[in-house]
């Protein structure tokens, strides 16, 4: 089995000097310690995050045999400077290759980029694909912009022509009283994002003129787009005057993207499956953070509607082509 959703976090950084929200580990023990930006505590993590030797217990108490290790997507910082937000890529970029080094066949890492700048995301990934990093994750969105704007297009269109796979994480979902209850943040406005990112794939154009070589997976089981993909189709055809900026209808798009599975529920696994087809869905378990699922693939291993087929393609195939695996 391969899960293509999990994060690092590195076992504290040098000083960034970027400003009093600077990005700080405040390590409390040998297992556990607190993301800080700032002076605001973020998140609290524990040694599983930067352990090789943690991670590869947990990977075959689960029966996982590669996991994919992705940043945590709260050191984006696509709002600072491009050089800032270069020089922080390029240090979590190059810690994670030493978290990842005790097991290279087991655990394979994705990097990431100044994004908000289209020249230095292009140059970071080359550096990074040559230093070993499989693929690339993104942030959703940067500001106001989405992945339909030129820039994120075009460095898009480079991971295609590399053929390096886009891991597509939500980030900086919007907070309001209403929105900071409950972790609505995460609970609502992380499926939101993500339905929100493959529309403007869609309606942007993007799918339309970009290169079919495109890898490009989207976490949370693609949000809340398969629930709602009947109404995005509504829409389109009869409000085409308003929302009619693709060549064709939503549907026509299905299979030019991939979804992970860490929906935790046998039946919004099957719609998922039912929307996007069993070819486009790979394990993702968001490891190691409370919201994940363990044992990782719980709901794919248990689903019985699931043929044996659909199940390996979802476990293993999948991932094996979209990583590049042989």
């Amino acid at each position: 089995m391969i899960d293509i959703h999990t994060h690092y976090v590195p076992n504290g950084w040098p000083s960034l000097d970027l400003g009093p929200d600077s990005p700080w580990l405040r390590v409390e023990s040998e297992s556990d310690a607190m993301i800080m930006l700032g002076a605001k505590e973020f998140r609290r993590i524990q040694a599983n995050c930067w352990d090789a030797g943690l991670r590869l217990a947990d990977m075959d108490v689960d029966g996982v045999d590669i996991q994919v290790v992705s940043p945590t997507p709260a050191f984006f910082n696509y709002g600072r400077s491009a050089g800032e937000a270069t020089k922080i890529s390029r240090i979590f970029n190059d810690l994670a290759l030493e978290i990842v080094a005790p097991a290279r066949d087991r655990l394979l890492p994705f990097c990431q980029v100044p994004l908000q700048d289209t020249d230095a995301a292009c140059r970071e990934l080359d550096r990074c694909v040559a230093n070993g990093h499989r693929g690339v994750e993104i942030g959703n969105h940067i500001g106001d912009l989405d992945l339909d704007s030129v820039g994120v297009v075009t460095f898009l269109q480079h991971c295609a022509s590399l053929g390096v796979p886009v891991f597509v994480h939500p980030w900086d979902m919007v907070s309001s009283p209403r929105s900071d209850r409950w972790m609505a943040q995460w609970l609502t406005g992380m499926p939101a994002e993500t339905h929100l990112s493959i529309l403007a794939l869609i309606l942007g154009g993007v799918f339309d003129r970009i290169d079919e070589r495109l890898k490009i997976c989207f976490a949370h089981g693609g949000g809340s787009f398969a629930f709602w993909l009947g109404r995005f189709e509504n829409a389109w055809h009869h409000r085409n005057d308003v929302i009619g900026t693709s060549q064709y209808p939503p549907s026509h798009y299905i299979g030019r993207f991939s979804v992970d599975s860490v929906v935790f529920d046998e039946r919004a696994l099957r719609l998922l499956v039912d929307t996007v087809g069993a070819e486009q869905v790979m394990v993702g378990s968001d490891y190691p953070y409370p919201l994940g699922e363990r044992p990782a693939g719980g709901v794919v291993l248990k689903s019985e509607f699931l043929s044996a087929e659909e199940r390996e393609l979802i476990t293993t195939r999948n991932a094996r082509r979209f990583l590049g695996l042989s």
